[in-house]
Parts: C-alpha cells; structure tokens; sequence
C-alpha cells in the first residue's frame, strides 16, 4: 500500500499561518535532515502532535551529501561492533522495503591483485551474509579474473587475480529526505523549511519552545513544546552552549566534523550496473566508485574539519587522492576535465570528552542522544541506513526523561512512505532520474500543468510546479539540488536549466528563486581546490 493517494500542498502562506496559531506540541524538532525528520515522522506515526523547523531547506546539510549507499556497515565489522552492523543490516531491509523506488540492492565488487585479497576479504563478507541472515540481500560470490570482467569492463585487467562480488544497497538521499517529510506531514506534522530556531525558551530552567525566524520575511514567533529535540547534525553544539549558558552549566562540544568529498564522472569510466568497491587504497583508505542516477561516483574522503561551512569545499589532497587511486583501478583514469560535478558533506562525528577530533577516522559512527538538566534532547552521529532506529532512540529518551508520556514504538517499520508503488519496481537506481523517480505520484505529477515541456534534461516544467505546490520547493537550487539531483550530477547542466526553472518558480511563489546564487554554486561544484 502507499502512505497516501493525493499530494498534500505545501503552500508557504499556509504553513506559517499554521504555525503561528498558538498551541503547545508534544514535540518541536530543530533540523530538517534525516535524523529530524524521522523523528518527526515516528512521533507523528505515534500520534504526537509535531513541529519541525529548517533553517535552510530540507537535506541542505549531509543528509544530501552521502555516498548514496545503504549499507549494514561491513567496515564496522572489522572493528568488531557487531551491533551496529546487525542493526544497520536490519534497517537496510526495512528502508528498501517501505521505499522501493528510491533504495534499491546493489552489487559491488572488489577486483583483487594479490592472491591473498579474495580470501582475506571474501571471508569477512561471507560473515556479512551470516549477520544479515533472512534480511540478506544476496550470497557474497567468489569471481574468476573473467567474470570480476564481465561485472567490470572498465576495471584495470593487468594483473587481476579474480575478485569477490556481495550486496549491498544504494539510494537517493535527498529524495528520500522529502520522502520523510511528506510522509510525516501525512500524519499530521508541520514542517517549515526556511524557518530558523533563533532561541531556545526557558521557563523556570526547563527548556519549554523555540523561537524561529521565517527567513523570507523575517518575521518571528515563538512556538510551545513539552519537548524540545535538537537535530541539528554536525551544528547540534551550537543550541547545546545556548542551552547551557541559559542554565548555568557550560557544557564541551561533543561534534568532531568529518569531511566527505565525492567527484562525479560519466557512466564510460564504469560501463557497468554493479559498484567497485576497494577496501584499502595505499594510505588506508576506502574507495567507492558507483553507478547513480546515470552518472558514476567516486569517492570518499574522511578528513577532520573544524569550521561548520554551509557549502563545505574540498581539499586539493582530497582530489587528487580520489583520482590517483582511481586511475590503479580504472582501465582509464579520470581527470580533471572528466568531472561534471564535487560536492562535499560533513559527518557530525561523536568525540570522547577528552579527544581534539583530530583523527576522525577512529570515532565513532553510532548516534548520541543525550538530555540536559534542563531537558533540551539532542541527538547527533549515526548514518543515514538507521535513521529509523535513531528516531525510536530520540522517543525513548523523551520518554525516559519524562517529557512525554510513553507510546508503543514500532510504527514506522512497516509503513511505506510517499511516492511508494504498491507493486514491483522495474527502474534502477543507476538508471539516469525521470519520471519513474516519483514512484506512485508520476502520474499526478504528469497532471501538473508543463508535462511535454522540458526545460533541459528531463527537468520539466511540471516537476517544477510539483515541487513549488507537493514539495516545499523555494528556489532554484531546492529543485535541482535536491528535488532533481542535476547540481550533484553535472553541474553545467544545471546551470543551463536553471533559469527556466527560475521562471517556473517565480510564477508559483511570486517570489524571488535566487538566480545567481544557484549559478555561482554551480560554479563552485566545478572548481578545482587549489
């Protein structure tokens, strides 16, 4: 079954109106991403009345900057965390399972050029396969030099000894973003992006609402909630100083971000449906190229970072690492001029108390969800494959600490979200995005006025009302960021779509799609680091 038949609309005016009458929430989240919004989502499932906030537009931050996979975590195996691995494993069925037009199984492959590596390696994954158990997703297969060939025609075949192929999965971060928030808007949440929190409200030394800022018009309210959840991602420490200073109790951040650079290239460098995956280039390091959207992936970087930008850019080190080691394994290497898009995301690693952040490569990938004397929930760290199990962490913890009466969980594990077609799904994820991208709203969303005209692409003037009137869409870099994924695919074509799509949008909103800032981050999509 799907969540709903008929798109809700999100016209702005109506959003803020609602959020201007004065109530008193069970829950107000401050954070638009995936932890955010699948709190949002399981407390609306749960019958909690429920606001969520975003400064910015919804996955603005890392949650549209993954990697694109959906992954058990078969390096944390190595590690020996078990339980996170088994849980990862678990939630990786259950997100395919309730949205199947937006993550899907994938294959990977490890080609091997020593004798040692397939079995090394192959035997940790066939672990994999025992952890996964029912939930897995296919049996890890041991490949001849020819058939490591025939999944990838592009690998280098000087020297390879054969390869070991498992399963995984991979997804459409941004979307299912959106996907999240419709679904909990569904169930009765009200969520705002552009709306920033600019103070948290004490009462009495408790933490009792929020006040936001409509960042378009500058007006500001205050809303009202037993419990306040700070979902901020690699910001959270911001709200928590503020919350501290308010009650007297400074407190140490507790975020050491992480940056993740990806360099996009086209589908030639990988002529193949299945990942390349090497788990440990010359410095130590995982490497990921995949096949998304029509477009191949490489990537990623794990480096510390201590300013918070908004539009993180990379390192020259970071480029040429991701190159250099792509061209051991590629029959041909990418370089420069071959990259139509780098796009960087931001972990919001957990520190121990008495470590500088420095080395993130060995803190910790769990989530934290912590609460105040004053009773503001914060919850940071963890990935995007158990956002689900983190949003039923953050209600536990409300409960625990007394903010909200308690409520059966498990509510969401069945529940399919928007967009989710009641029968088989027959495109892919590596396939390039149309109108299949939409799941069981394709047809409505051919209904909207434009459905032939395309403004280059793909992009057609219809998606754009669609996502001006169903999906919270405000600018051009809302619908080609992150409601169409051209930005982080190929960022020329997207400047080229851009400004029909600028006058799609204008005529929705009346208001102001900003142009040239979008033009200029396309600009720095392209931009080499020096």
């Amino acid at each position: 079954m799907t969540t709903s038949t008929t798109p809700l609309p999100t016209q702005r005016s109506e959003l803020i109106k609602r959020l201007s009458e004065p109530r008193i929430y069970d829950l107000v989240i401050i954070g638009g991403g995936a932890t955010g919004l699948g709190v949002a989502l399981d407390a609306a499932a749960r019958g909690f009345s429920v606001a969520l906030v975003e400064s910015h537009d919804f996955a603005k931050g890392t949650s549209s900057r993954a990697t694109k996979l959906v992954h058990g975590g078969v390096r944390y195996l190595a590690q020996g965390n078990i339980a996170l691995v088994r849980e990862a494993l678990h939630e990786r069925t259950t997100l395919m399972n309730n949205a199947p037009h937006l993550a899907q199984p994938l294959a990977f492959v490890m080609p091997s050029y020593h004798c040692w590596e397939s079995p090394f390696y192959g035997t940790g994954l066939k672990m994999y396969d025992a952890l996964a158990g029912k939930a897995g997703l296919g049996a890890t297969e041991f490949l001849g030099a020819q058939r490591t060939l025939k999944c990838l025609p592009t690998v280098r075949p000087q020297g390879l000894k054969g390869g070991v192929k498992y399963w995984d999965g991979q997804f459409d971060d941004a979307r299912l973003a959106l996907a999240l928030a419709r679904t909990a808007a569904s169930r009765g949440a009200l969520l705002v992006n552009y709306c920033a929190a600019r103070a948290l409200v004490h009462e009495q030394g408790r933490v009792s609402g929020v006040v936001c800022e409509d960042t378009e018009t500058g007006h500001r309210l205050t809303l009202r909630a037993r419990c306040v959840v700070n979902a901020t991602g690699v910001w959270v420490d911001a709200l928590r100083q503020q919350d501290g200073e308010a009650t007297h109790r400074p407190v140490k951040p507790i975020v050491a971000p992480s940056q993740g650079v990806h360099v996009v290239v086209d589908r030639e460098f990988l002529a193949s449906d299945h990942a390349l995956m090497v788990p440990k280039t010359a410095d130590g390091r995982v490497l990921f190229a995949v096949p998304w959207l029509g477009k191949v992936i490489l990537g990623t970087t794990d480096s510390p970072r201590h300013d918070l930008e908004r539009e993180p850019e990379a390192f020259p080190e970071e480029l040429a690492f991701i190159l250099r080691e792509s061209a051991r394994y590629l029959n041909r290497a990418p370089t420069p001029d071959d990259i139509r898009s780098i796009w960087v995301g931001l972990r919001p690693l957990v520190k121990p108390q008495d470590d500088d952040g420095n080395n993130t490569k060995s803190l910790s990938r769990e989530h934290t969800v912590l609460s105040s004397r004053s009773g503001l929930i914060t919850v940071t760290g963890g990935k995007w494959t158990t956002y689900r199990a983190m949003a039923e962490d953050v209600l536990q913890k409300c409960f625990s600490a007394g903010l909200l009466e308690a409520r059966s969980g498990g509510v969401t594990a069945h529940l399919p979200l928007v967009g989710a077609p009641e029968g088989a799904v027959h495109h892919r994820m590596c396939d390039a995005q149309g109108w299949h991208s939409y799941g069981s709203e394709a047809d409505f969303v051919r209904g909207c006025p434009g459905a032939s005209n395309d403004l280059g692409g793909g992009v057609t003037e219809a998606m754009v009302r669609f996502a001006a009137r169903h999906e919270y869409s405000r600018t051009v870099e809302d619908m080609l960021a992150r409601r169409c994924r051209m930005l982080f695919l190929d960022a020329r074509k997207a400047a080229r779509v851009a400004r029909g799509v600028a006058e799609v949008l204008q005529q929705e909103t009346g208001r102001d799609p900003q142009l040239p800032a979008f033009l200029a981050l396309t600009e720095q999509y392209l931009r080499l680091p020096v």
